[in-house]
């Protein structure tokens, strides 16, 4: 079964257990996602199954959109509550000057990767190295927060929940701990909710026991979005000849189609509706060339 399935990961496993979770239900041999979540974290994940793990990297929407539970004034390694605790300070922070600081990383800004991420440094994830001890120097990278929004905060226990609209690639725990620190107490997360990824809100998410009841049911088919649907390129059909020679991998003459964008990419159907691929106007070269094709074995 080819497609996406849109599942909200429970607390406590990682995003590759929730893939093959996934997987073992559906019955399939290949699954991925398109975006990790810490083990603690729960909320939307996106899931491809079979041949619709080639397509992940076609997904335009990257941007995305988390609940945020945080405490001030204790910093630890991982940067969230879960980690060894490094210091604490006494916290005298109102509401007010949360706000205020929240307001101060709306916009570009520049972001340090936590030591406890899945990046790589010399092929080695940062970490399995942090778990051995070891820091290494990690380069700054660009990140966007286009809203962030404080929910609630209790001034007595110096607690409160956020929530942030950023790119990816942003670690919200990173985000929290900076703010502590623009706070001069710091701060670690204490529970985090993705709550949109790849313009799918929780709300269109399922568990995984409401992916159980719906295999015991016979009813799997109706938790999976299909590539063409899911991705936002408009649809072209094409002839069964022309379905014949791009599924080969041949591009297929613009003039013998009807009028494209050129450099837009488009979802090439069969004569029946089958997905076969996507495929780019090359206008230079005169052809609607395959940038991904559906596998025929998956």
């Amino acid at each position: 079964m080819d497609g996406f399935v849109f599942v909200d990961k429970p607390e406590g496993i990682s995003s590759f257990v929730l893939a093959a979770k996934v997987r073992r239900i559906f019955g399939e041999k290949k699954s991925g996602h398109t975006g990790t979540l810490d083990p603690m974290a729960t909320g939307v994940m996106v899931i491809a199954l079979s041949g619709a793990t080639r397509f992940i990297e076609l997904l335009p929407d990257k941007d995305k959109a988390y609940k945020a539970d945080f405490l001030l004034g204790t910093r630890t390694d991982t940067l969230d509550i879960s980690g060894s605790v490094l210091s604490k300070s006494k916290v005298n922070v109102s509401k007010a000057e949360v706000e205020k600081v929240l307001r101060g990383f709306v916009g570009e800004t520049q972001q340090l990767p936590p030591m406890y991420s899945a990046l790589k440094k010399d092929g080695v994830r940062l970490y399995e190295l942090a778990r051995r001890g070891e820091s290494v120097e990690r380069e700054k990278r660009k990140i966007t927060i286009s809203e962030l929004t404080l929910l609630s905060y209790d001034e007595s226990s110096f607690s409160g929940e956020l929530c942030a609209d950023c790119s990816a690639g942003t670690y919200i725990r990173s985000l929290i701990s900076d703010i502590g620190e623009a706070l001069s107490c710091g701060a670690v997360m204490t529970a985090l909710r993705r709550t949109r990824a790849n313009g799918v809100p929780i709300e269109k998410c399922r568990t995984l026991s409401q992916l159980e009841k719906l295999r015991e049911s016979g009813r799997l088919s109706e938790a999976v979005t299909p590539v063409e649907d899911f991705l936002p390129f408009e649809h072209l059909p094409v002839t069964e000849k022309q379905a014949k020679r791009f599924s080969n991998g041949g591009g297929l003459s613009l003039e013998r189609l009807r009028k494209l964008c050129p450099g837009r990419l488009y979802c090439v159907l069969s004569p029946q509706g089958e997905f076969l691929g996507v495929g780019l106007a090359d206008e230079e070269k005169g052809i609607l060339a395959p940038r991904k094709i559906m596998s025929k074995n998956s």
